[in-house]
């Protein structure tokens, strides 16, 4: 049974960058027909896809973070992270690593704030 958790700091100050790592058991993040994706919820709002790498490390990432994200992966490690560039009081939500949409990490709270 594949279980992610998500890790990373929960404090970021403004302009800085988040970088969220996604550790994967119980499957390989190589196992083809998988992807796995960043998810957030900020106070108050609806989830908001941030975007994904797939097995085969071909990435996708929405269009209005686009300029500040990417996501990478370390296949030793089984693991993939998320990195946002020049984050702001906005990019405040908690953060969740996702597999195929149907399994979730539990989320990891994130505040940007100086």
């Amino acid at each position: 049974q594949v279980q992610l958790q998500e890790s990373g700091p929960g404090l970021v100050k403004p302009s800085q960058t988040l970088s969220l790592t996604c550790t994967v058991s119980g499957e390989s993040i190589t196992t083809a027909g998988y992807y796995f994706s960043w998810i957030r919820q900020a106070p108050g709002k609806g989830l908001e896809y941030i975007g994904h790498i797939g097995w085969s490390a071909n990435t996708y990432v929405s269009p209005s973070l686009a300029s500040r994200t990417s996501i990478s992966r370390d296949t030793s490690k089984n693991q993939f992270t998320l990195h946002l560039t020049s984050v702001t009081p906005e990019d405040t939500a908690v953060y969740f690593c996702v597999r195929n949409l149907g399994w979730w990490g539990q989320g990891t709270q994130v505040t940007v704030s100086s």
